[in-house]
């Protein structure tokens, strides 16, 4: 269903991703290193859960956010190669050693027991996996996490998918990011100091949707749940929301729930309002002068000289390398763009909650 509010697995639940799907497909099929980006909300996670299930070999999917919270604020080789080890023992379409009931996993040589196994070791044992039933893919969701991996900012794993794309033929990995520019610093390809300087990958890119599509996806996910809205509504609701997929199933699914475009947009907002000020909240640990700069963005004031008079007015004196650096920051996460000398919020519905 169109409007199920949770991550996608199938394809039939998804709307016109049929090209990116089947790019995704074959960057893992091909490719040592794919790369899926967007910004949030735009369906990433949804896309990369289908092509893995549709993936000829094995799909191992890990969100660098979980392992985040589950190494209070740092990721180890051992949480890591916990998480690993519990989808391959695992029940389900990742289970593939289900059967095995013993505490640790021996293949190819190599043995995965927590707390034991180097990020070499790991990947030799997936390698090893990839041989008995076709090539090993990890998914990394929100990869830009991995940047808490280990001591040195996640080279030591960055050198280990080296070595994986040097010498283990049946790994591959997929990262995912929304904070576009973290990410792509993180693996630094265009970076000669990285690991991965150089290396060959896939990109794939997931856009939100154009607005007469946005207006289709939303008229299709009505049908299916029986309702006839009026088209002045789902007019305004693409005014509201524009082409952003979770705010549109969000809206979607709240009309379906509770019957009015006036209820329906009041609870889209209301979640929206929830889950954009936890963002926020985290967006202010790294520096509170970020939540300035994006709400003077988004009561229009656009260019750099104003940006700053509003911080400054607000927050104290700021150095202009600093607010050129926050700024940066601010579009590699994927937050404002800048066009024609002027910065812009990306999303709508950040904006107008900004703006509150």
């Amino acid at each position: 269903m169109l409007f199920d509010p949770r991550p996608k697995n199938r394809r039939e639940e998804i709307f016109d991703r049929e090209e990116e799907l089947k790019s995704l497909i074959g960057g893992m099929e091909d490719y040592p290193i794919t790369i899926l980006i967007g910004i949030r909300r735009v369906g990433k996670s949804s896309l990369l859960r289908v092509a893995m299930n549709e993936f000829s070999g094995v799909g191992i999917y890990l969100d660098a956010r979980r392992l985040y919270a589950a190494g209070g604020g740092t990721i180890s080789q051992a949480v890591l190669a916990d998480e690993i080890r519990k989808i391959l023992l695992g029940k389900g379409r990742f289970g593939f050693l289900s059967g095995i009931k013993v505490e640790g996993i021996s293949l190819a040589g190599v043995s995965l027991r927590p707390g034991e196994a180097t990020i070499i070791d790991l990947f030799e044992l997936l390698n090893g996996l990839g041989e008995k039933f076709g090539k090993v893919v990890m998914a990394f969701d929100e990869a830009q996490y991995l940047r808490f991996y280990g001591p040195r900012g996640g080279k030591d794993l960055l050198a280990g998918v080296a070595y994986a794309y040097d010498s283990l033929p049946n790994l591959g990995f997929v990262f995912t990011g929304s904070e576009v520019g973290l990410l792509y610093d993180f693996i630094g390809i265009d970076d000669y100091s990285s690991p991965l300087f150089g290396r060959v990958y896939e990109e794939v890119e997931v856009r939100p949707f154009p607005r007469e599509l946005s207006k289709e996806f939303l008229r299709m996910g009505f049908s299916e749940v029986g309702l006839d809205v009026p088209e002045e509504e789902i007019e305004k609701a693409v005014n509201e929301l524009d082409g952003i997929p979770g705010w549109l199933v969000e809206f979607g699914f709240n009309y379906w729930k509770r019957g009015s475009f006036e209820r329906a947009m009041e609870g889209t907002i209301a979640r929206a309002r929830s889950v954009i000020r936890e963002e926020l909240i985290e967006l202010e640990k790294r520096s509170p002068r970020y939540s300035l700069i994006l709400r003077a963005i988004a009561i229009g004031l656009s260019r750099w000289s104003t940006i700053k008079d509003y911080v400054e007015a607000k927050g104290g004196p700021i150095t202009n390398a600093r607010l050129s650096a926050l700024l940066r920051n601010l579009e590699k996460m994927g937050w404002v763009k800048r066009e024609n000398g002027r910065y812009k919020i990306i999303d709508p519905v950040v904006e107008k909650i900004l703006k509150e």
